[in-house]
């Protein structure tokens, strides 16, 4: 460790701070999306040292960080700051410009259950059939909520796609994905003719297409024809679960996603076949799906109750 740390942290200047995190983004080898997280992360613990006037931030202050950060951040986001944190410190240690005091902070512990809720078959009947689909809009929502539901589309898979991905094969149609943590469109999933005839009702209204363009385009004002950004496609599934009467914090787009999934198993499908069709690397991420859906059928309760008061009924 080096013996007099230089004072990089600064309550009275912070533009020093702004560019070492310029200077540590241009080092990350990682996605756009992740160093974005992450130089988020780190801004957020330089403005939690500038606020507690700490000069010479230590190991006890990322612990007080995380503490702070407790206070209204999932545990989730919070492994996502610390993990950020410590590649920082691990990379000004390496530069010789900072000791690396995050060496051995202690993470959150995150369920690997998932975090959202699935939908029943009625739910999703309802959701569908509130969407207007002699609209513009109700066509593009329509088309991108089936197949997310059928597909099993994660909301980036949804806004990378272009015209050209969906391709037919012989008497099938498919869609090429690139995934999460994907350099390239090599995955594909096989498109049902129901959601192949709500694509081609959405891809019918749009005029003098390029192979190159986006499957599913904004069709605001500001942003007409440009490619939906993850956001937008969450709000588009989000705003179609609000009007259908379904709000609440655990149903969100990736919720489509999970419930691909489950009803795949329920249905009697192997998982290897799930694993294929959801794109899981490990098969231990679908097995988590498969132990949720067994934990949902496990009667042990019931069995105990039953003892218990059918036991009280006798006496009476």
């Amino acid at each position: 460790m080096l013996e007099k740390p230089p004072q990089i942290f600064s309550s009275v200047a912070p533009e020093p701070i702004s560019k070492l995190f310029i200077e540590y983004s241009k080092y990350i080898d990682a996605a756009p999306r992740t160093i974005e997280t992450y130089i988020k992360a780190l801004k957020q613990f330089n403005q939690f040292i500038v606020t507690n006037d700490i000069k010479q931030p230590t190991r006890e202050t990322i612990i007080d960080f995380r503490q702070y950060l407790e206070q209204n951040h999932k545990p989730t986001t919070i492994q996502t700051y610390l993990i950020a944190i410590r590649q920082f410190f691990k990379w000004t240690a390496q530069a010789g410009l900072y000791p690396n005091i995050a060496d051995n902070v202690k993470g959150k512990k995150i369920s690997k259950a998932p975090k959202k809720d699935y939908l029943s078959i009625d739910e999703i009947k309802t959701i569908l059939s509130g969407i207007d689909r002699t609209k513009p809009k109700g066509k593009r929502d329509y088309a991108i909520i089936t197949i997310m539901l059928t597909c099993g589309l994660r909301d980036i898979e949804v806004a990378r796609a272009n015209i050209e991905d969906v391709r037919t094969i012989e008497s099938n149609t498919f869609i090429y994905l690139q995934g999460k943590g994907r350099d390239e469109k090599a995955d594909y999933v096989r498109i049902p003719s129901q959601t192949e005839a709500a694509l081609k009702d959405y891809i019918s209204i749009r005029n003098n297409l390029k192979k190159d363009e986006p499957l599913f385009s904004s069709i605001s004002n500001n942003s007409n024809g440009n490619r939906l950004t993850t956001r937008s496609v969450s709000r588009v599934v989000k705003e179609a679960m609000r009007n259908a009467g379904y709000d609440s914090d655990r149903l969100t787009a990736h919720s489509l996603r999970h419930t691909a999934i489950t009803l795949s198993l329920k249905n009697g499908e192997s998982l290897q076949e799930v694993k294929q069709f959801a794109r899981h690397t490990n098969i231990n991420t679908t097995l988590i799906y498969a132990h949720n859906l067994e934990r949902e059928q496990n009667t042990c309760s019931n069995t105990i109750a039953n003892s218990i008061f059918l036991e009280e009924s006798k006496e009476f």
